[in-house]
């Protein structure tokens, strides 16, 4: 059978042939950084940055591209003063709260990198990773890295007990359903090769934006890295007491949605998972129910054939149902609902297999026409 070949990949290829002109350009890393209500720390952390990125000057040019997120608070003025002295930042602004999705969809659609690294302001992630990240892509020349606190030599550090127990088994759940050996799948803080990024039409608002880049990736078969990182929530101990109870309210409110979101994005990724599996445990539970059914009924066709030589089978079935109706309630509908689960876990994989097909042409398509 042929090979299928990624469209990312050829175009990638033929770009590769087409440049060797500019073989000795360095390459051009664009920082995404999206911001909201980051007043309190938004210039130190950019200052930070800018110190980490003129170290790697020899090897790269760079520009951040900061992501006002309709901040209520005086993030967008102090994002556009610290921009104005700098010529390689630039700041975008919504006019209101968008969500991080879409603030990182306007983020990589006024990117002009080769690279794209988002960084997430707090700097939970230490800038270093940002060199981390930009050697692992160039040596494997995968489409996403990245950083991984979950992998073997990752750390996490002062991140809440709760919410560290839920992100690791969140990440171990889509990685179960999208059958990779992968051990972060939600994390931000990673590097995109801009031309796979910009082969990709991205739908989702919030933080749901993280594994859909990553199912993308697997369904155009695109390599995806990670390396291993420290995840230190330190900077959350600057900010006064008042705003820190505030934003663990609001984080305790985006929690749950977020756990909802999870769970969306591992059924688009492994569909025949949430129903193969439940009826498999509803078949077991109606073997085993039925099982003492047919037990009950055996065992009062038994007792009529001592009174007649050849009693009738229906009225031991129903001395039966009068002894155990329960039995027969949960044997019968136990496994109306495994024939009916496993159905559509055969359908959904039939259509999953037909979205695959079509999402591939569309993305050739997409990328034909932008490349136009």
């Amino acid at each position: 059978m042929q090979e299928r070949i990624s469209p990312v990949r050829s175009t990638r290829h033929i770009s590769s042939i087409l440049a060797g002109s500019n073989l000795d350009r360095k390459p051009f890393v664009s920082l995404i950084a999206p911001a909201y209500n980051e007043a309190l720390i938004l210039q130190d952390n950019l200052s930070l940055l800018c110190d980490y990125m003129r170290s790697l000057e020899s090897d790269y040019d760079w520009e951040i591209v900061i992501v006002n997120d309709g901040s209520r608070d005086e993030t967008g003025w102090l994002a556009q003063e610290f921009a104005q002295s700098r010529s390689n930042v630039r700041v975008l602004h919504h006019r209101v709260n968008r969500g991080l999705g879409q603030a990182l969809r306007t983020g990589f659609s006024g990117a002009q990198g080769d690279y794209i690294v988002v960084v997430d302001l707090d700097l939970s992630y230490a800038p270093e990773h940002i060199g981390v990240l930009l050697k692992k892509i160039q040596d494997t020349q995968a489409g996403v890295v990245v950083a991984s606190p979950y992998m073997t030599g990752g750390a996490v550090s002062n991140v809440p007990w709760l919410r560290r127990v839920l992100s690791v088994w969140a990440n171990r759940f889509l990685s179960i359903a999208a059958k990779r050996n992968l051990a972060t799948l939600t994390g931000m803080v990673r590097v995109y090769d801009a031309e796979f990024l910009r082969s990709l039409n991205l739908r989702s608002d919030g933080m749901e934006i993280n594994p859909e880049v990553i199912h993308k990736a697997f369904l155009l078969r695109t390599r995806v890295e990670e390396v291993p990182a420290h995840l230190n929530w330190r900077t959350q101990k600057s900010q006064p007491k008042q705003k820190q109870r505030r934003s663990s309210l609001s984080s305790s409110a985006k929690l749950m949605r977020h756990t909802w979101d999870i769970f969306f994005s591992g059924f688009l990724l492994r569909p025949v998972m949430f129903f193969i599996l439940p009826s498999l445990l509803f078949f077991a539970m109606s073997l085993y129910a039925n099982a003492w059914v047919l037990i009950h009924c055996w065992t009062n066709y038994q007792r009529l054939a001592q009174q007649v030589r050849f009693p009738d089978a229906t009225e031991a079935v129903a001395i039966a149902f009068q002894q155990a109706p329960h039995t027969f309630f949960i044997g019968g509908t136990t496994l109306v609902l495994a024939i009916q689960l496993f159905s559509l876990g055969v359908l959904s994989a039939q259509n999953k297999s037909y979205f695959e097909e079509l999402f591939y042409l569309g993305t050739a398509i997409y990328k034909r026409n932008q490349d136009r």
